[in-house]
């Protein structure tokens, strides 16, 4: 019974992105281009209940499971979800590299996904639209034959970016939090969070956004601007979100 409780303990935490050191990174190009990563690294959670679970359950061979591959987005959606697809949902999901790195006997767990935005509109686009793709489907096997590693499904990659609603220009990036989307989402994962925050699990996010030119004006004062102001770094934790979740917006003129 106890085996039992930390295998689905372990499968609970690892089914929400809130459980995870989340990176976001947006790299804006002279042409206008934009390529955006978001990075999801599992390692600490899977450290710590790796040290709870017993020798026999990290024997099996669903924790002896060593992956680093990177697919196309599109290839990784099942069949009816590509059926239900609009033109430019496919366009956007072609665009896009899911990559997955895990060693679970080392904790790594890391999941990024990766899309090139051709200009403004086109990232906003795929930030508005890629959360509702991937909160209505579920990843194909990395390969043939093989189960999909601990039961993931593109719902954790970024379900949670549905809270946020973006202005993007060719000389601006607005993004503010939808009070009433995060509290739903919060209500969805409150369990996780107790669970992690049981477990002492730190839950650190950062944004960063680096620019082809100076930034004017970022109205968020806990964002870093560097030196030449071409680099503009949000680092906050979901600790401090849930309590105030403006800490979030991001209102950047460049």
């Amino acid at each position: 019974m106890k085996k039992l409780y930390f295998s689905v303990l372990f499968f609970v935490l690892l089914c929400f992105s809130s459980c995870v050191d989340i990176e976001e990174q947006y790299n804006f190009k002279q042409d206008g281009s934009c390529n955006v990563v978001y990075g999801f690294d599992m390692g600490s959670a899977v450290s710590v209940l790796m040290n709870l679970m017993s020798d026999s359950v990290k024997a099996t061979p669903q924790f002896s499971l060593v992956k680093d591959t990177t697919l196309n987005f599109y290839t990784a959606l099942p069949d009816t979800t590509q059926l239900k697809m609009s033109t430019e949902e496919a366009n956007m999901a072609k665009t896009s590299n899911l990559s997955i790195k895990m060693d679970l006997k080392k904790s790594i767990m890391k999941v990024s996904v990766n899309h090139l935005a051709k200009n403004s509109a086109d990232l906003e686009y795929y930030l508005k639209h890629i959360s509702k793709i991937s909160m209505n489907s579920q990843l194909k096997s990395i390969s043939k034959g093989e189960k999909q590693p601990l039961g993931f499904d593109a719902q954790q990659l970024v379900a949670g970016e549905d809270y946020y609603t973006y202005e993007i220009t060719p000389h601006k990036f607005y993004r503010i939090i939808d009070k009433t989307k995060f509290n739903a989402f919060l209500k969805k994962t409150s369990s996780a969070f107790s669970m992690a925050k049981a477990m002492l699990i730190d839950m650190p996010y950062k944004v960063i956004l680096n620019f082809a030119k100076p930034v004017k004006r970022v109205n968020n004062p806990k964002a870093i601007v560097s030196a030449d102001r071409r680099r503009v770094t949000l680092i906050t934790n979901m600790d401090d979100v849930m309590k105030n979740p403006s800490l979030m917006n991001l209102k950047i003129d460049f």
